[in-house]
């Protein structure tokens, strides 16, 4: 029986770790290396699926009556966005939000990334990126990363409406770019029994980096899952266009990472 997740070394020039966030410490201590049975997931839908006709009557309120100062050539091009405090809710001026992303994946393996409402939240995007975990490591020592992720626009016909309002995030498969280089497709994907058992394991976690015990029928007994959580900012610029920049802890000189959802 494998031990509780464990923190990883805080070296970047280590081949396990991810980046010099700072180890994580869990409240609780997973003791099992086995899938655990998806019935049994304590994670909660985000809040964009819980009593959504309530909140979208009150979100239209609010934008309204504020729209009225603010709404100026002036104001608009002066200000500067702010992070709103609360998780995973937009600023109404500035269409940004703070979420919950990690980064997790086998050594040997594609690195997956996973955007979280909160740590509590299921997964709302799920992305299987186009590099190796320990090729994206290596990336991370060396202090900024970009990645873009583009995807090509659909005709606009009358007859095909389906995909013209396809959310950019929902698109299925995107040719991914790294620091300019192509690397290959990252590809969308619904989040399995691993993906929600790491989730799990994550769940008292706000931001850390660290290794996960591994599947020992897919990695063999000494496999292990690496993965890196922090808070994002999220900036949506339009229809065809996310980003999502890592925050790091104050006084932390970690890693610079963005990713770029773009449709061209």
């Amino acid at each position: 029986m494998k031990e509780s997740p464990k923190p990883m070394a805080t070296s970047s020039s280590s081949s396990s770790s991810f980046s010099s966030i700072p180890p994580s410490s869990p409240s609780s201590s997973p003791a099992t290396t086995t899938t655990p049975p998806r019935q049994n997931n304590l994670l909660e839908p985000p809040s964009s699926k819980k009593k959504k006709n309530k909140s979208n009557v009150f979100r239209v309120l609010r934008t309204v009556f504020r729209s009225f100062p603010i709404f100026t050539t002036s104001s608009i091009a002066c200000k500067i966005p702010v992070i709103n405090p609360g998780l995973g809710v937009a600023d109404p001026h500035h269409n940004t939000s703070r979420v919950t992303g990690t980064l997790f994946g086998y050594r040997k393996g594609r690195v997956s990334l996973s955007i979280q409402e909160t740590p509590k939240c299921l997964p709302s995007l799920v992305v299987e990126l186009a590099m190796q975990t320990i090729t994206f490591q290596k990336e991370l020592s060396m202090g900024m990363v970009r990645i873009a992720l583009e995807t090509e626009k659909q005709p606009n016909n009358n007859n095909n409406k389906t995909e013209k309002n396809t959310n950019i995030l929902d698109e299925p498969l995107w040719t991914m770019y790294c620091k300019g280089d192509k690397t290959g497709y990252g590809v969308r994907r619904e989040a399995n029994d691993e993906d929600l058992s790491v989730m799990e394991l994550l769940r008292p976690v706000s931001m850390g980096a660290g290794v996960l015990p591994g599947n020992s029928e897919s990695e063999g007994p000494d496999g292990e899952m690496a993965y890196m959580r922090a808070y994002f900012e999220r900036v949506v610029g339009s229809k065809d266009s996310e980003t999502f920049y890592m925050l790091s802890p104050e006084g932390n000189n970690g890693p610079e990472l963005s990713f770029f959802f773009v449709r061209v």
